[in-house]
Order: C-alpha cells, then sequence, then structure tokens
C-alpha cells in the first residue's frame, strides 16, 4: 500500500499568507503619502506658515529704513497680544488672521483687530485661501462677513487675501495655473463688490510662478505682500514694480511675523484711506 505522508507546506500555508499579509502592510505603511498623518489641522494655517519649508532663510534685513513702516501679522497661534509692548517697540500698523476657507474663524479676533486699534495702531484682517474647498466668491463673501470688510476711518487698511502653499497637501490646491488665476481673480473681483476696495494679495514669487504661472495681470490695482525671509525682498511676481509690504521674518519680537511697510507712516494712512 503506498504510504501517505504529511504535506509540511499544507500546515505551513497559513502562517505563510499571514506573514505575506503582515509584510504588505507593513510596505505599505512605509511608502504611503505621509500628508495625512502629517498635514496640520484645518484652520490652523497663517502668513507664511510654507515660507521657511520652501524658501528658506536668507539673512535679515539691514536697520529698517526711514521711508520703511514697521508691522506685524498674528492669528489664533499668538493668542492674547501685548499690543501696548508692540507699539511701544514702534510696530505702526498689524494686519490679523479673520478667516480661512468657509470653515474657521479666528477665535482671538476680537482681542488681536480690536487690540491693535486701541493702542493707535492701523490695522487690517486676512483670509487664508483654500481655493480646494469653496469658490474664490464663496471665500470673499465669508471673509467680509467675518471680519474682512473696510471702513474709511483713516485706520483700517484694505483686506488680504493669503495665497501661498497649501499646508494640508499639494502645493498648489490641485489646481492648473490658469484655474488658480480664475479662482483669485474671483476672490478679488467678489471682495471689491462687497467693499470698494481693492485686496491685498500677500504670496511668495516662488509659490505665484509654480501655480498661476507667474501671472502678471493683478498687479494694476492689488497691492503686494512679498513673503521672503532674507536681507531683502528679492525678485517680485510679474506685473509689480515694487511691494507694498514685506514680512522679512517668522521670529521677530513679541509676536514673531514682521514686516515693513514700504513708505513712511503717511503712505500706511494712504492706503487706509484708499
Amino acid at each position: 500500500m503506498p504510504v501517505h505522508r504529511p504535506n509540511p507546506l499544507r500546515h505551513r500555508r497559513p502562517l505563510l499568507a499571514g506573514l505575506l499579509l503582515a509584510v504588505l502592510s507593513l510596505s505599505l505603511t512605509l511608502t504611503a503619502p505621509a500628508d495625512a498623518a502629517t498635514a496640520p489641522a484645518r484652520g490652523s494655517a497663517h502668513l507664511g506658515m510654507g515660507v521657511l519649508a520652501h524658501d528658506g532663510r536668507d539673512g535679515t534685513p539691514t536697520v529698517a529704513a526711514a521711508t520703511q513702516t514697521e508691522g506685524v501679522d498674528v492669528s489664533s497661534h499668538q493668542g492674547n497680544v501685548a499690543w501696548s509692548t508692540l507699539w511701544s517697540s514702534g510696530v505702526k500698523w498689524a494686519y490679523t488672521k479673520a478667516t480661512e476657507g468657509t470653515y474657521y474663524t479666528n477665535p482671538y479676533f476680537a482681542q488681536q483687530y480690536n487690540g491693535s486699534y486701541d493702542v493707535g495702531m492701523i490695522r487690517g484682517a486676512y483670509h487664508f485661501a483654500t481655493p480646494d474647498t469653496t469658490s474664490g466668491a464663496t471665500q470673499a463673501d465669508y471673509f467680509v462677513d467675518n471680519g474682512g470688510g473696510w471702513s474709511r476711518d483713516g485706520r483700517t487698511l484694505p483686506g488680504t487675501l493669503d495665497i501661498e502653499w497649501n499646508p494640508y497637501g499639494a502645493e498648489c490646491y490641485g489646481k492648473s495655473q490658469s484655474a488658480m488665476v480664475g479662482w483669485i481673480a474671483d476672490f478679488l473681483s467678489r471682495y471689491k463688490a462687497r467693499t470698494g476696495r481693492d485686496a491685498v494679495i500677500y504670496t511668495a514669487t516662488s509659490w505665484w510662478s509654480d501655480c498661476t504661472g507667474n501671472y502678471g495681470g493683478f498687479a494694476s490695482a492689488n497691492p503686494l505682500w512679498i513673503a521672503r525671509y532674507a536681507s531683502d525682498a528679492g525678485t517680485l511676481p510679474a506685473g509689480w514694480s515694487y511691494y507694498t509690504m514685506w514680512q522679512y521674518t517668522s521670529s521677530g519680537t513679541t509676536v514673531g511675523d514682521h514686516d515693513r511697510f514700504n513708505g513712511a507712516l503717511d503712505r500706511v494712512q494712504a492706503l487706509a484711506n484708499g
């Protein structure tokens, strides 16, 4: 009679299958994009959030000239701001984050926006754009409805559109260059229709080149706020021959983000007056 010998592989197959599944799972874990795991919470973005990671730091500016005016920008990261300390140090203007997308309002907005005004500063509000969530016009409405408006009081600056690297995913929010230009135009058009003012555009030259194709069509109407942590503002996006504001560091005194207005205080007042 033939002898039936046990097949050792038959008993090992479930074990081998389990090991293969474990190895595959580990491989997928190690090779999967880290964006989802490392992306910050929605609402936490702020002016210049991507500057150091993408453009780095290249020196610091020289002592401000008499024709430049010191400013700061703040968001919920700074909490309640010591505005009197900043005023005493020479800061004369400030921007506060009001909104992001159509899902976030800054819980510290009142203390920051009104607090800067109360110590004598000229103040404004900014909106962190998320072009992958809703239209430009929809976000402009949300911004205006939640602190981003403008009043002719001589001390309120026009709202700023913060358009820069996407901290939550793809650099250009999944948009082509032409689609990004269209989204920005939609926001700017609605903001002007709601407030009568042309919004300031905050951006970095490298992002603007990558994501709009270095579009120059907004320069004639919209003031430029350039982001560059270096000894000078560097090459500007197409169309703008000068910057209106320059965010030059994220490690300044008291609040971190410090800026320079390209002009004396009377020019800051002129922008506020429209």
